[in-house]
């Protein structure tokens, strides 16, 4: 005959586990205390994925040469067009910042970001070239119109064109292709007000 205490203590430590188990639970071998939470496979937007290149930052592009002379650009290969202008100042300039509607009066250098590949500068004419009413000039790319207001003089620019603000689907045949992403370096030579 079995003794009336031993029946309570094992009702009591059957009831003790039952209430550390939600029901329904399967019975497990780990240890108490283990997590049995199923873990989630990160979102594939919130990983690094391998395949996909940064956008390059103006920091990215090297500019060899002294304001005033014609600058040797390098397009950087470790990293992907940026999508949106890319406005920067490598030296900065003084006296009156362009304003929309100002006359400015500029060198520069064009390079593709494609291939890095020279496509045309003022320096190789020996002339400086002039944007009247800045900010809407009719005679630039929109990346101009944008990326010339608040230049003064003697200041060093580059400019990072995406093709939306340069020449677009069509490109400008022979030497831009379709969609294709330009950088300027450009000098302030003088700004008139409008």
């Amino acid at each position: 005959m079995r003794k009336p205490g031993t029946i309570v203590t094992a009702v009591a430590a059957a009831l003790v586990l039952g209430a550390c188990s939600p029901p329904g639970e399967q019975e497990s071998d780990e240890p108490p205390g283990t997590d049995l939470t199923p873990v989630e496979p990160a979102d594939a937007d919130d990983t690094d994925d391998a395949d996909d290149e940064d956008h390059c930052t103006a920091e990215d592009f090297t500019v060899d040469g002294d304001p005033g002379e014609r600058p040797e650009i390098t397009v950087p290969e470790d990293c992907a067009a940026p999508e949106e202008l890319l406005v920067e100042d490598l030296e900065e300039g003084t006296g009156a910042e362009a304003q929309e509607g100002d006359t400015v009066e500029v060198h520069y250098e064009l390079v593709t970001f494609s291939d890095g590949e020279w496509v045309d500068g003022s320096w190789e004419r020996d002339e400086t070239f002039s944007v009247d009413n800045v900010g809407q000039s009719e005679m630039v790319i929109d990346g101009w119109n944008e990326g010339l207001l608040g230049i003064a003089e003697d200041t060093r620019r580059l400019l990072v064109v995406p093709p939306e603000l340069g020449y677009g689907e069509q490109g400008s045949p022979p030497a831009i292709g379709p969609d294709e992403t330009l950088v300027f370096v450009i000098d302030g030579v003088s700004v008139t007000g409008g």
